[in-house]
């Protein structure tokens, strides 16, 4: 595993940029597994920067988002469709086609799955894999529990994760309880992966994940048998690491 030490939460995103940057120019029509919530926010605003620097072309580029919410339209502010649209997609030249995103409105959640499934495979796999790290270890929406052989799945989201996810909404009532998400074997599958982690309230969990035990308890720490994992961590999300 190869650790990269960031100064700050800017410096994290500048330096995650960097390896996403390169792996679009080595490959124009590579596959990249994308992740929402607070910490890619700065990294794709270096993303789009690039882009609009004319350093960057996304139109070969296609993507795979790592979960969604059950229950929310495209049009809901807070579903990942319109976080991946407002934060990214929307302000590059992906096309529209080449983005794939779990359908959180889908009558049959288990047969959305398996196709969600299908069409990772359908695209040759995941050359990058983008993700965050939650307080409780999990990736993706795959919590504390979840077999590491597991594909993409609906989960019901405990309640610490429903708390995490409770600023970004008016209300608790209205967090979304259940969401599609990929497995942590479908997580595992990608070429490459790149863990981003900031702030001093993920320095546990950091070193549980990277520098404990391989355990179900804490989803994450299964990264540590993957061929090609970067993390990039601000000091803060270091500080309790022997590093």
């Amino acid at each position: 595993m190869n650790i990269i030490k960031a100064n700050d939460y800017n410096d994290m995103s500048r330096k995650a940029a960097n390896i996403i940057s390169a792996q679009v120019i080595v490959k124009p029509d590579c596959v990249l597994g994308l992740a929402t919530g607070s910490s890619p926010l700065g990294l794709y605003s270096h993303l789009i920067k690039r882009y609009q620097k004319g350093d960057l072309d996304f139109s070969q580029v296609k993507s795979v988002n790592l979960d969604e919410y059950m229950g929310l339209t495209h049009e809901n502010a807070q579903s990942y469709y319109y976080f991946m649209m407002e934060n990214l997609f929307g302000q590059i030249n992906i096309l529209q086609e080449n983005t794939n995103i779990p359908n959180g409105m889908a009558e049959d959640v288990e047969k959305a799955c398996r196709e969600y499934e299908q069409t990772i495979q359908s695209l040759g796999g995941i050359d990058l894999q983008l993700l965050g790290l939650g307080n409780n270890g999990h990736i993706g929406f795959n919590e504390p529990g979840t077999p590491f052989e597991q594909v993409t799945h609906c989960v019901s989201l405990t309640e610490s994760t429903i708390q995490a996810n409770s600023r970004f909404f008016d209300r608790l009532e209205d967090v979304p309880t259940k969401a599609c998400t990929m497995g942590i074997k479908s997580i595992m599958m990608a070429k490459k992966i790149v863990v981003i982690v900031n702030g001093k309230g993920k320095a546990d969990i950091v070193r549980k994940a990277f520098f404990g035990p391989v355990t179900t308890d804490v989803p994450a720490s299964i990264l540590q048998m993957h061929p090609d994992v970067t993390l990039v961590a601000d000091a803060e999300a270091l500080s309790l690491c022997d590093i």
